[in-house]
């Protein structure tokens, strides 16, 4: 990856270790600035460290009424 101001070019924060990163086509790591942040981001995601808040879901057991539904 060259670090050469192109026309036009992007820099961005790296997500994994905040340094400049170039976004551009040039940069095949882009938004991140090497392969070595992509991967230790995958593997945050692949381990669970990042997880989406979703909210708990409803009891479907249970029909609106309060009684049991058939199985």
């Amino acid at each position: 990856m060259s670090h050469d101001n192109p026309k036009n070019a992007r820099w961005v924060r790296c997500p994994a270790c905040a340094r400049q990163a170039l976004y551009s086509p040039d940069n095949p790591a882009r938004p991140f600035c090497s392969a070595r942040c992509r991967s230790v981001d995958l593997g945050a995601w692949a381990s669970e460290n990042y997880r989406v808040a979703v909210d708990k879901p409803q009891d479907t057991d249970e029909s609106p009424s309060g009684h049991e539904a058939p199985h």
